[in-house]
């Protein structure tokens, strides 16, 4: 294994490290601060909720239980291959921290809790958290690495 290989799985640990404990840390402090189904008023219609979601992104598969965990699971997994296969791709370890950071913070909830804790709630948006951040930045950075690799097979380090 490449030095640089070496430094890309090094670094997608610790942005994944760092996106669930900062989800976690955020969770348990909404937890400890507002009672759930209540709310705190930020700024400008800007809450923070304490709720609960048990669906995947905007509830949708509520109720699916195993179903989201074997779904979420597995496509864990063919990110961590995928990543193994391109490692040396340059910035490439960044969206596969978030990405993988953001999903295990959320499952971590639903291991636990059988839900999602949710905290942030925007005007005309449903409530997300700091995982679900991780991910959405997670994809745009994705689609950014792919898109700007400078030769076909990406090959370059970071």
């Amino acid at each position: 294994m490449s030095d640089s290989v070496r430094r890309a799985w090094g670094r997608a640990a610790g942005v994944l490290v760092l996106v669930v404990t900062a989800d976690q840390l955020t969770k348990g402090w909404v937890d400890s601060a507002i009672p759930r189904g209540d709310s705190r008023s930020v700024f400008l219609g800007v809450e923070f909720v304490n709720v609960r979601n048990k669906g995947v992104a905007f509830g949708f598969l509520a109720g699916g239980g195993a179903i989201v965990a074997v779904v979420t699971a597995s496509a864990l997994a063919l990110l961590v291959v995928w990543f193994a296969l391109h490692s040396a791709r340059a910035l490439i370890w960044l969206p596969t921290g978030l990405l993988l950071g953001g999903a295990i913070g959320n499952l971590v909830d639903r291991a636990r809790l059988g839900a999602v804790r949710d905290f942030i709630d925007l005007p005309l948006w449903p409530a997300f958290n700091i995982a679900d951040t991780a991910i959405t930045f997670g994809v745009l950075a994705l689609l950014y690495v792919l898109e700007t690799s400078r030769d076909g097979d990406g090959a370059r380090s970071a």
